[in-house]
């Protein structure tokens, strides 16, 4: 039977991968990689470094190109669903072609494979459609989430309250419901400008040589933010940047 483990690799330190993920990594024949194009090619470099460091020396690497998908759709959710449709489609495809019935393979995923990533969903569209038949495996990493958090020396939640995690469209909607400290994942429109009272917590390429912090009231330091990221998104070709919204007391 063949056997497939998904491996958080954490948010791009090469030290927040776990002893569980480097031991999956070591037993692994061979590694799929989704080639996201040259503006992204450090995450790729990433994850060949990793495999580099912790695979056994017969390991095979086989990558295909990413589909691409429209970053701002009228229709978020069918965007979303027929992006996910054509990338299980691509890596059924290179299952059969390069998975053999004996083997694993593995996928290695940024941050956590359960926390706003598809790779879940995606093996288990493959395993409904019954072309191919495997058994997988999730192995958490640690994710932007935790990352940030540790970066900024703050906890995720103040004493005997909840906190959430949401995206950059919805909190743009509005401050969640029954919550004052929200984290925010996938916010292209920069929502936090509109709680200009809200202590912010900013991250961007936490855990990299690229890494930018910023805190503080949003008030006192959106510009700021708003700048960093456009610049860096302008020099890298893309970001990935988290942040956790702070509301202050009542």
């Amino acid at each position: 039977m063949r056997k497939i483990s998904l491996i958080g690799i954490g948010a791009g330190d090469p030290d927040h991968l776990t002893l569980q993920a480097a031991k999956a990594i070591g037993r692994t024949d061979v590694f799929f990689l989704l080639d996201k194009g040259e503006i992204k090619a450090s995450m790729i470099d990433l994850r060949e470094r990793i495999i580099r460091g912790y695979s056994k020396p017969t390991r095979r690497m086989v990558s295909l190109p990413d589909p691409d998908r429209d970053r701002t759709p009228a229709d978020y959710e069918g965007t979303v669903v027929d992006w996910r449709h054509r990338r299980a489609l691509a890596i059924e495809e290179m299952l059969v072609e390069h998975l053999r019935e004996d083997e694993t393979g593995s996928f290695l995923v940024w941050g956590d494979p359960t926390l706003y990533d598809s790779s879940i969903a995606i093996l288990d569209e493959i395993l409904a459609r019954g072309e191919i038949s495997f058994e997988y495996e999730v192995i958490p990493g640690i994710s932007s989430v935790s990352a940030l958090a540790a970066k900024h020396r703050t906890p995720l939640n103040r004493v005997g309250r909840p906190y959430e995690v949401t995206t950059g469209r919805r909190l743009a909607q509005g401050w969640p419901d029954g919550v004052d400290d929200v984290v925010v994942m996938l916010d292209a429109q920069q929502a936090f400008t509109s709680y200009p009272e809200a202590e912010i917590f900013w991250g961007a390429y936490v855990g990299t040589p690229d890494e930018i912090l910023r805190s503080g009231r949003v008030a006192d330091v959106g510009d700021e933010i708003v700048a960093a990221r456009t610049e860096a998104r302008e020099r890298h070709g893309w970001i990935m940047d988290t942040y956790l919204l702070r509301r202050p007391p009542a």
